[in-house]
C-alpha cells in the first residue's frame, strides 16, 4: 500500500520539472492545498444531498404551486401480473414479437398490450413538478456559485490578465475564499454524480455523466498540484450560463412560454459567448501555451488539458443542440422542448405513438360509421321494397270493384 501511494504520488506526475513537494511545504504563513482537503469533498456532498432534499420541500415546491406548475393526468393501468413481471424485468419497450407472445399470456388484444405498456411507462416519467424542483434546486446553487466566485476573483490579478495564473508557481498562496469556492463546487459535482441515478434522466445523460466525471478529476487534479487560479476561472465560466438554463427550465414547467424563450435566447447566447470564445480563448490557451513560459511540459499538463479538452467537446455537442433550437425559434417560429439536456429518454416517442393511435382509431371509427351508414341505407331500401311488393300483392288478392 505504501508502495502504491509513493508511485501515485511522485511528484514527475503532479509537478514540472525542478519542482518537488518540499517547495510547496515552505509556503509559511499562509493556507496551502493539500491532497487530504479533497476528503472533506464527500461529507459535503452529503450535506448537499440533505440540503437539497429539505430546498425542494420547503422552497422548490410552494414555488412550483405559486408559478403554476401543473402535472398531466396519468392513466392507471389495469392490474396485469404477467405484463408487469415483464416491464419490471425484462424491457419498458417491448418489441412487436414479444408483444405477441404476452397477448397469448394475458388475454388482451394486441392494441391494449401496446396502450398498457405506453400508460405505464408515463406512470414512471417525472411529473412537471419533480423536474422543477429539481431545476430550482441547480438553479439556486449556480447563481450563488456565480455571484460568489465573481465576487471573489473580480479584484485578482489573474482574473484580468491569464498570465499571472502562473507567476510565482506553484507557490502561491491559497486564499481562504478561493479554498471554500473549490470544495463546495467539488462537494456540488460529487452530490450530482451520486444522485445520477434518482434525477431526471436526460438526452444527454452520458454526456452529463462524462461532464461530472471529468469535472471532478479536473477540480480535484488542479487542487493537488496548485493550479488553483487557473481552476477558479474554469468553475466560474460554467457557472455564468448554467443559471440561465435552469431559469428557462423552470418557467417552461410553469407554463411561461415567453419567459421561458426570453431566458433561453439569453441563455443560448451567454453559452456561446463563453464556451465557445471564452473557454477555448482564455482558459486553455492559458494552460497549452503560456504556461510553457513558466515550466516545461509534464505528465499533469498533458492530463489537465485532456480533460479541458474533453469538456470543450461536449460544450460543442451542446452548442449544436441549442443552435438548432435559436434556428427553429427565429426561422420556424416556435421553441420547442430543450435540446440539450430538458427532454427525457422517450416522450417524443410516447407522444407520437398516442398521435398515431388516436388518428388510427379515428380512421376506424369513420370506416365504422360508413359501413354502418351504407348497411342502414340497405336496411331503409329494403324495407321500402317490401312494403311496395306486400302492398301489390294486397291489391292483386282484392277483386275488382264493378
Amino acid at each position: 500500500m505504501d508502495a502504491l501511494s509513493r508511485w501515485f504520488w511522485k511528484q514527475e506526475f503532479w509537478l514540472p520539472p525542478g519542482i518537488v513537494w518540499e517547495d510547496l511545504e515552505e509556503m509559511q504563513g499562509s493556507r496551502r492545498p493539500m491532497p487530504r482537503d479533497l476528503l472533506l469533498a464527500l461529507p459535503l456532498a452529503l450535506a448537499f444531498i440533505m440540503l437539497r432534499y429539505a430546498f425542494e420541500r420547503r422552497v422548490a415546491f410552494p414555488l412550483s404551486r405559486v408559478l403554476g406548475v401543473k402535472d398531466p393526468v396519468r392513466l392507471k393501468v389495469t392490474p396485469s401480473p404477467s405484463l408487469e413481471a415483464f416491464y419490471t424485468k425484462n424491457s419498458r419497450q417491448p418489441t412487436q414479437i414479444e408483444i405477441s407472445g404476452l397477448v397469448k399470456q394475458c388475454g388482451l388484444t394486441h392494441r391494449q398490450v401496446e396502450t398498457w405498456f405506453r400508460n405505464r411507462r408515463n406512470l414512471d416519467r417525472p411529473s412537471n413538478t419533480t423536474k422543477f424542483c429539481e431545476a430550482c434546486w441547480r438553479f439556486a446553487f449556480y447563481l450563488v456559485a456565480f455571484t460568489a466566485g465573481l465576487l471573489s476573483l473580480i479584484n485578482t490579478a489573474w482574473f484580468w490578465d491569464q498570465r499571472e495564473c502562473w507567476r510565482g508557481f506553484p507557490r502561491q498562496p491559497l486564499q481562504e475564499l478561493h479554498y471554500w469556492y473549490y470544495m463546495l463546487e467539488l462537494s456540488f459535482y460529487w452530490s450530482l454524480l451520486l444522485c445520477v441515478s434518482v434525477d431526471v434522466k436526460r438526452k444527454d445523460f452520458k454526456e452529463q455523466i462524462i461532464h461530472h466525471f471529468a469535472t471532478i478529476f479536473l477540480l480535484g487534479f488542479s487542487y493537488c498540484s496548485n493550479y488553483i487560479r487557473i481552476g477558479t476561472l474554469v468553475m466560474l465560466v460554467h457557472d455564468a450560463s448554467d443559471f440561465l438554463l435552469e431559469s428557462a427550465k423552470m418557467f417552461n414547467y410553469a407554463g411561461w412560454k415567453k419567459t421561458c424563450d426570453s431566458l433561453f435566447v439569453i441563455f443560448a447566447a451567454v453559452f456561446l459567448v463563453t464556451r465557445l470564445l471564452v473557454f477555448p480563448s482564455k482558459i486553455i490557451y492559458t494552460t497549452l501555451v503560456l504556461s510553457m513560459e513558466v515550466f516545461e511540459p509534464f505528465l499533469g499538463y498533458y492530463f489537465f488539458n485532456a480533460l479541458l479538452l474533453v469538456l470543450q467537446a461536449l460544450h460543442i455537442y451542446w452548442a449544436y443542440l441549442i443552435l438548432r433550437m435559436v434556428y427553429k425559434f427565429l426561422f420556424l417560429g416556435k421553441l420547442d422542448k430543450d435540446e440539450r439536456s430538458d427532454v427525457e429518454t422517450e416522450p417524443e416517442e410516447e407522444e407520437e405513438e398516442e398521435k398515431e393511435e388516436e388518428e388510427e382509431e379515428q380512421r376506424s371509427w369513420r370506416k365504422r360509421k360508413v359501413v354502418l351508414d351504407s348497411r342502414r341505407a340497405m336496411l331503409s331500401s329494403s324495407c321500402v321494397l317490401n312494403n311496395l311488393t306486400q302492398q301489390k300483392a294486397d291489391a292483386q288478392r282484392r277483386p275488382k270493384a264493378r
